[in-house]
């Protein structure tokens, strides 16, 4: 999915929504603490520094949507998978069947971008240690441009994430550049969440693009839920509206599985 880079690009929208596909981070999301539920990083834009566990898994059925004036895209949905291959490091893909809408025009439905990537944690946490990662990520041009299901180069997300958490309560955030063949954007976010009954999290987040080309700087402020239904069952959404950009909002459901 073309914003990855989520996640999310990582995305991070369509061509046919904005001038860049500028929220890379919209599909990094991916991450288990312990060998049960993500607590940081999905259902966000803002990832956190936390890799699978090694030799387990994480499956997302997931669709994320951005809406702008007279135009939406988004996946319907993507299939992310997670795996902990090593201590500390996780391989991530997203494979992504894109949908892409604009007033007049019919919707375009097909393959999107693809999300190649891996998160290594250099720093864990301690009693007043955040632990620190990294997590690269390239979108692929597997997408059609001229259809508005990709952005039709090769991008790069170069990010650093530091968490830190209290009890109940997790803070994590961080930024990096996005390199988009001279579209490039410096991204940045940060995030609060706390853990309610053992089974329900609530956050916030506020993310932030700065194209590197003067233009105006974007904001998206998003509230998000995590049910824990089971070690292994999950459900995660989140909302909210986007200003400074073409994007007015994002919205983003998903399933998860961890084995």
């Amino acid at each position: 999915m073309d914003v990855p880079l989520t996640r999310t690009e990582h995305p991070k929208r369509q061509p046919s929504v904005g001038r860049r596909a500028t929220v890379v981070a919209a599909l990094v999301f991916s991450s288990a603490l312990a060998g049960r539920v993500a607590s940081a990083g999905p259902p966000f834009l803002t990832d956190d520094p936390a890799p699978v566990e090694l030799g387990h898994w994480e499956f997302y059925l997931a669709s994320q949507w951005t809406m702008a004036r007279g135009a939406a895209s988004g996946s319907a949905p993507h299939v992310e998978v997670n795996y902990g291959a090593l201590p500390g490091l996780q391989l991530h893909a997203v494979v992504p069947a894109t949908a892409a809408w604009q007033s007049g025009a019919p919707v375009q439905y097909g393959l999107g971008d693809i999300e190649l990537g891996a998160k290594y944690r250099f720093v864990d946490e301690g009693d007043r240690r955040p632990q620190i990662g990294v997590f690269p990520l390239v979108l692929l041009p597997t997408g059609s441009q001229e259809r508005g299901l990709g952005t039709g180069t090769t991008q790069v997300l170069l990010p650093i994430w530091i968490q830190k958490s209290f009890g109940p309560w997790t803070t994590y955030g961080g930024a990096g550049v996005h390199l988009a063949s001279g579209d490039d954007d410096l991204v940045a976010g940060w995030l609060l969440q706390r853990l309610l009954f053992g089974k329900l999290t609530l956050g916030t987040e506020a993310f932030f693009t700065v194209p590197l080309d003067g233009a105006p700087v974007e904001l998206q402020l998003n509230v998000g839920v995590i049910i824990d239904f089971s070690p292994r069952h999950h459900v995660l959404a989140s909302a909210g509206p986007a200003f400074g950009g073409d994007a007015r909002a994002q919205v983003y459901l998903a399933y998860q599985l961890t084995i």
